[in-house]
């Protein structure tokens, strides 16, 4: 059996499980057995001599303790009132600017991204305090909805992430360093996505109502009460990291640390709560955790096939330029975005076209920043764009509103793409300074 049809065979099997529904730790396990035994031949006694070590090597690394910490935290913070003080902070501050309120939607999620690391938990804790409070003060809907369901994508560029997290496991790069050059692009989205509602909202005033409210100096000074325990905490991780105290990992813990005394700050989280937290963060973790251990287990069959060498030699006999290949690539990256979600597509892909990116003398740390913006365009793109899920459960709001809305926000988020393409010092001037 030649080497491109049981390739063709491995993919299938794969494809099919996918398809059937099953989940995707228990597809990539499934199809790897199945292919190992089968079309390679490999006795059963062998396979689990394999798996074994493979898989736990994968879930082992200190680095990947990071992940349930960050989703603890996160999923503290989704417990408080830490929302409503950003909104509440950010109001006197963006209420002058064209587009009003709707800016608190944008700085909203990049703040509140800095906290979580997660692009659904930013969009639907931002979305359920702003959505609302918006449309009840007069702000048109398509804008309201579009603007927080996008900017929450923000919330896996801006550190700390756990898809980069996810990223530099597989592609053995410093999470650090991806950190560190995730934060520039994802300012530069932030930036866009305001300046877009800014120019709309001058074009037709009626997309925001009139608003009377006179903020005094001291109600900016009072804001900063509402504004100061997120600030701190995302200082207090990013600055533990930066300035050389502590590892993405422990900062990750002082940063569940960190949620806790703010949450102690508002309402406060409740002993029921703090154990709903942590039972919601084990969940997510034995997902994330599962789904690595499947795609390690998944790498086997295709280093023994030689995929990615074949794969490699296909694409070099095209004599594609980088560019070209690039634009491939993101062809290939915006379609799998619609069916799959963010984790999932890194570790099915990132083994076999990590290689090749590598090859054509892309730089490891701007890929994975590249990667991670393609990767957001999914999350808005259906059918599976996650955000647009997280934003249905607002009354009223089927998915094709939603995807419409979004629509002005995702060609914004290709703009970034071939930005951050033509000047890729946007993502590497950090790293390059701190390292």
């Amino acid at each position: 059996m030649g080497v491109e049809i049981t390739a063709f065979g491995f993919f299938a099997i794969l494809l099919v499980l996918l398809a059937s529904g099953a989940w995707i730790f228990i597809a990539l396990i499934v199809a790897s057995i199945l292919s190992l035994h089968f079309m390679l031949g490999f006795p059963f006694t062998r396979i689990a001599a394999i798996a074994g070590p493979v898989m736990l090597k994968s879930v082992g690394g200190w680095e990947l303790a990071a992940v349930p910490l960050f989703i603890w935290m996160g999923e503290i913070i989704n417990r408080t009132d830490v929302a409503h003080r950003l909104f509440r902070g950010l109001t006197p501050w963006v209420r002058r600017l064209p587009g009003g309120l709707l800016h608190c939607n944008v700085a909203g999620c990049v703040l509140f991204a800095a906290m979580s690391g997660s692009s659904v938990a930013t969009a639907a804790t931002i979305g359920r305090v702003t959505v609302r409070e918006l449309e009840q003060r007069g702000y048109q809907r398509g804008l309201t909805v579009g603007s927080v369901t996008v900017a929450g994508t923000i919330g896996i560029l801006i550190p700390p992430s756990i898809t980069m997290i996810v990223y530099g496991l597989v592609a053995e790069v410093s999470v650090v360093k991806l950190f560190a050059a995730g934060l520039l692009p994802g300012l530069m989205l932030g930036l866009f996505y305001s300046a877009y509602i800014g120019v709309r909202c001058l074009r037709d005033p009626s997309l925001e109502p009139e608003d009377q409210t006179a903020y005094s100096g001291h109600d900016l000074l009072r804001s900063f009460r509402d504004l100061a325990p997120v600030i701190l905490l995302i200082a207090f991780i990013l600055g533990s990291i930066y300035g050389g105290f502590a590892t993405p990992s422990e900062a990750a813990a002082l940063g569940v640390l960190g949620a806790v005394l703010v949450s102690f700050l508002g309402p406060g989280i409740t002993w029921k709560g703090l154990y709903e937290s942590a039972m919601s963060s084990v969940r997510v973790t034995a997902m994330i955790g599962s789904a690595i251990a499947g795609a390690a287990l998944f790498a086997s069959p295709l280093a023994y096939l030689h995929v990615p060498q074949q794969i490699a030699q296909s694409i070099a006999s095209l004599a594609l330029s980088p560019w070209e290949l690039l634009l491939l690539l993101t062809a290939v990256y915006l379609f799998l975005g619609c069916i799959m979600e963010s984790i999932s597509l890194i570790l099915m892909t990132v083994p076999i076209v990590f290689p090749v990116m590598m090859a054509a003398g892309f730089d490891p740390v701007w890929f994975g920043i590249y990667l991670v913006m393609i990767i957001e365009i999914g999350l808005v793109t259906p059918p599976v764009g996650f955000n647009l899920f997280v934003l249905r459960g607002v009354p009223g709001l089927p998915i094709g509103t939603i995807a419409r809305a979004s629509f002005p926000f995702f060609c914004l988020m290709l703009l970034g793409v071939l930005i951050l393409s033509l000047f890729p010092q946007i993502a590497l001037f950090l790293p390059q300074q701190l390292f």
